[in-house]
């Protein structure tokens, strides 16, 4: 490896929306920063179920509610 080119690796504070923390490895901020996270999986609509309320109005829906009646025939 070439010296002196790697990007400072070291341990941070991770703190969640709820509170909780852990400690993990990272290249952001410098050793004992503490991360506070304004989004995260308990809050994210990604993985709560509030994605779905963005699909509905989506492309696929409006098509198929223009055309969802419409069935090729045999």
């Amino acid at each position: 490896m070439k010296q002196d080119i790697h990007p400072d690796y070291h341990t941070i504070k991770v703190v969640m929306t709820d509170g909780t923390t852990f400690e993990t490895c990272s290249t952001w901020g410098s050793e004992g920063d503490t991360l506070t996270l304004e989004i995260d999986p308990k809050s994210h609509p990604a993985w709560t179920g509030g994605a779905r309320q963005v699909m509905e109005g989506g492309r696929v829906a409006r098509f198929n509610k223009r055309f969802g009646s419409l069935s090729i025939k045999k």
